[in-house]
Order: structure tokens, then sequence, then C-alpha cells
């Protein structure tokens, strides 16, 4: 049984059984991960207060049987909405660090611009897929395509980042 311990953002939590939790965590040194945290749930638990989405936390976790939290304590929080978090979680590969894409989300400067460009989706010489026009202002998550704002009112609201293309 192998103990870690690193800082983390949590990008997303879901009831897991009664009382148990999965968490979404982006972290410093591995990044994106999923855990489980065992009666997290309960009224009385004193790992809940510590991870909520937004929260960044020092965490300690094993790997038995999957990733499982053992320990949280809150240390800040990162300055983005929950839809951002949510789309986060969605983009982030698993287990593959990205010390910059830390650094924009623990400062206080994130734009989805700098993100998907660090991410491999530089909006700088982007196009709308559908129409080609330059400098699109929408980025659909799940297709990982830009659209213009003509195309993107056709795509599900919420699978689409709202982007300035203005660089």
């Amino acid at each position: 049984m192998q103990e870690y311990v690193t800082d983390a953002i949590v990008l997303k939590k879901d009831p897991l059984g009664d009382l148990d939790g999965r968490y979404t965590l982006f972290t410093k040194r591995f990044g994106r991960i999923m855990a489980k945290a065992k009666s997290s749930r309960k009224i009385t638990s004193k790992l809940a207060p510590h991870l909520e989405p937004g929260i960044v936390a020092k965490v300690r976790f094993i790997e038995t049987k999957g990733t499982q939290l053992i320990d949280a304590l809150k240390s800040g929080h990162v300055a983005l909405s929950l839809g951002d978090l949510h789309f986060l979680s969605q983009l982030l590969p698993d287990a593959e660090p990205e010390p910059a894409l830390w650094e924009l989300l623990t400062g206080k400067n994130f734009t989805w611009v700098a993100a998907l460009a660090i991410l491999g989706w530089d909006p700088a010489d982007a196009e709308c897929v559908a129409c080609g026009a330059k400098h699109p202002s929408y980025f659909y998550i799940t297709r990982q395509e830009f659209y213009c704002r003509t195309h993107a009112s056709k795509a599900r609201k919420d699978a689409v980042i709202s982007i300035d293309a203005r660089l």
C-alpha cells in the first residue's frame, strides 16, 4: 500500500452509495485523479468541508483497490465557477500533471484561452469547424472543436465553453 500527499483542487464530487463520495481532483503532482472517500457524506464527517468543489486542499490518499482519500486540509480556493470546474474535469487527462495549468488555476488570472492553450487547443490560430471563421468564440468540449457564435448556438449549452477570442 502506497501513501501519497499532494496539493489538489477539488473539481467535482459525486455521491457513492449511502455515505461515501467520489471526488475528481486536479493534483499538483499527479494530474487528474478520481478518489473515493469513505463516510464523507456523514453529517459528522471531518473530511467533507475540505472537499467541496473549488477548494484547494492538501490531500493524503492511498492506492489499494482504487484510490482512496484518507485526509484533506483546506488551504484556499480557486475563483472558478462550478461550471468551469465541471468542464475542467471533463477536459483533463488522467494522471498527467500540468504544472503550467496548476499555476494558472491557483493564480488570479484564469482565462479559458490560456487554459486551452496549455492543454493543446490553442485558440490563437483556431477556426470554426463549421464555416472556417477566424477567432471562434466557443469550444465544444465533447467534440474538442472550436465554433463561431452562430454555429455554437446549435450545440448543447452544457458542453460549450465561451472563450474570449480576442487575444
